[in-house]
């Protein structure tokens, strides 16, 4: 297994006070129209693009990253007060981890901070509750970092 990279990533985009919501599962609401089931995804999608584009202009980001890219992501839950000792979010209300990636990796794509989504090469995800592991939010959000891969794969 390839480790994460090591050194300062190309982009790092913290989002705050808002929970990750999932992307992925939809509803009927009738007449063959479907809809996202979670009403939170556009706030989480909306908060990831104005925190990437901010992080971007930071960095002085002007195209956005392309080519293999590396992600580490730290999403922070709220702990529900029935699991006040629970170590991991485990919840169905935390969210799949998968659905909540993939909702992160299209507003990154709409912030134009990569090109694609399917830049995304190798992935180190966490869902934890605040304080509850390295890189961590002391409440609700999200911590993404991205490096490009260069061609050696060697991370640039």
């Amino acid at each position: 297994m390839i480790g994460m990279p090591a050194g300062v990533p190309d982009l790092e985009v913290t989002v705050r006070h808002i929970q990750a919501a999932p992307q992925g599962s939809k509803s009927h609401v009738g007449r063959g129209r479907m809809i996202e089931s979670s009403r939170r995804v556009g706030p989480w999608r909306d908060a990831v693009v104005l925190a990437a584009r901010s992080a971007a202009a930071g960095r002085g980001l002007a195209a956005p990253l392309d080519g293999p890219l590396a992600a580490e992501i730290v999403l922070t839950v709220v702990r529900p007060a029935s699991a006040p000792g629970r170590a991991w979010p485990t919840t169905r209300s935390s969210g799949d981890l998968d659905k909540l990636l993939r909702s992160t990796w299209d507003a990154l794509g709409t912030a134009a901070v990569i090109e694609d989504d399917s830049r995304i090469v190798q992935v180190a995800a966490t869902k934890a509750y605040p304080g509850g592991c390295a890189g961590a939010l002391d409440g609700p959000g999200g911590v993404i970092r991205l490096w490009r891969i260069v061609p050696d794969g060697v991370i640039a």
